[in-house]
């Protein structure tokens, strides 16, 4: 019997509500990341830039009133209130059985919704790995899923030539490049 290494792994699946197709990513992260850690992961992971605020949201049924995220938003919050860079994602699902969800909301102006699936956990040490994905996420500041859809449609016009949201490409996620750039 092999000894295990203690080192627990989350995987960790998230789409973006509101397009269809769905927008999706797959991803294996260390659960003593932050939850500030795992926004920067899941900000490489989706391909956004991280030029807005952010929050995760929880909570008992559809009342998702519970927030984790930077310290200045706990003032807007009607639930409970958790610093992102001191909740690790072990803290908060504990024991609990997994999966469990939880929303992630970017750019409160453009409001693009994730879900975020804490899927299983599993052995393993080191930086995120991402493991799956497909379609492009859409630009920075293109003014939410209502406005992407629109343009899918051909509703109204692109404004970002060369974009093609069918293209994924799995090897240029860098988690690196992500979790050092300044924050503002």
């Amino acid at each position: 019997m092999s000894k295990k290494s203690g080192a627990e792994r989350v995987v960790v699946k998230v789409f973006t509500y509101g397009i269809q197709p769905k927008v999706w990513r797959v991803f294996s992260i260390s659960s003593s990341v932050t939850f500030l850690q795992l926004s920067d992961a899941i900000q490489a992971a989706m391909g956004w830039e991280n030029k807005h605020p952010h929050e995760f949201r929880h909570g008992k049924g559809k009342r998702l009133v519970d927030v984790i995220g930077p310290v200045g938003l706990q003032d807007q919050t009607l639930g409970d209130f958790q610093d992102e860079a001191v909740l690790t994602v072990a803290d908060y699902i504990g024991r609990k059985r997994l999966p469990m969800r939880m929303l992630y909301r970017y750019d409160f102006a453009d409001e693009w919704i994730h879900e975020v699936v804490f899927d299983k956990r599993e052995e393993g040490e080191g930086g995120p790995q991402m493991i799956d994905g497909g379609r492009a996420c859409p630009p920075e500041d293109f003014g939410g899923a209502f406005q992407f859809m629109q343009a899918l449609a051909g509703e109204i016009e692109w404004d970002n030539p060369g974009y093609d949201p069918d293209a994924f490409d799995i090897a240029a996620v860098d988690f690196a490049k992500k979790a050092t750039r300044n924050r503002k």
